[in-house]
């Protein structure tokens, strides 16, 4: 009796088996495939180097910049193609902490965001990238002719950069900074900051 049970409990265990990797290979590749780093929540590190532009101010001005900056998965896509390349939008917000390394001030605080259009290519390891957007903070002003003349001021930036990744839940990323610095004429004068530069960042996914 118990050789014929034990027979049993094996053909059930058998038939059980054979069921699922029937599912398995009746299944869609496109269950198994890779998700698409546009997919997921990340966050990144960023650092880089600004110098000055325009002539708004009489100070020269040398900022450089550390963000900590979020992107939320794709919120929809522009384009597609058949091969699997995409023109997708995300949204991308920061907090940023600037040192002044030349200029009236020592550091500026403040956050930012904006949409983040990402052209990916096919096979998902590269994308082109283009976020431009603001936000406000807070300096250390002073009396220094040619400094921001309050202690709260805005911002804009925009940067067109490039990604790759360098496995599946990292990337890296490299593109042209410019920001603009302005208190929107609540100070006379208000010159204002341009600053344009390199902003190099390591990407995490976070889920």
């Amino acid at each position: 009796m118990h050789s014929i049970a034990s027979s049993i409990g094996f053909i059930r265990h058998g038939a059980v088996l054979s069921a699922l990797a029937g599912c398995l290979l009746a299944a869609p590749a496109s269950v198994f495939a890779q998700s698409h780093p546009a997919e997921h929540w990340e966050v990144a590190i960023e650092a880089g180097y600004l110098d000055k532009i325009r002539d708004n101010s009489p100070l020269d001005y040398v900022i450089v910049p550390l963000q900590v900056a979020w992107r939320s998965p794709a919120l929809f896509d522009i384009w597609t193609s058949e091969s699997g390349a995409r023109l997708t939008v995300r949204n991308r917000i920061a907090v940023i902490l600037e040192t002044y390394v030349e200029g009236a001030e020592d550091y500026y605080f403040a956050f930012a965001g904006a949409p983040s259009f990402e052209l990916w290519n096919a096979a998902q390891k590269s994308a082109l990238f283009l976020e431009i957007g603001g936000g406000a903070g807070i300096t250390n002003s002073n009396s220094t002719p040619g400094g921001q003349g309050q202690d709260f001021t805005f911002n804009w930036f925009s940067q067109l950069g490039v990604r790759h990744q360098i496995s599946k839940t990292q990337a890296f990323t490299a593109a042209g900074y410019f920001t603009h610095h302005s208190n929107l004429g609540m100070t006379d004068p208000n010159p204002g900051i341009d600053v344009l530069g390199i902003n190099l960042g390591l990407v995490w996914q976070l889920e």
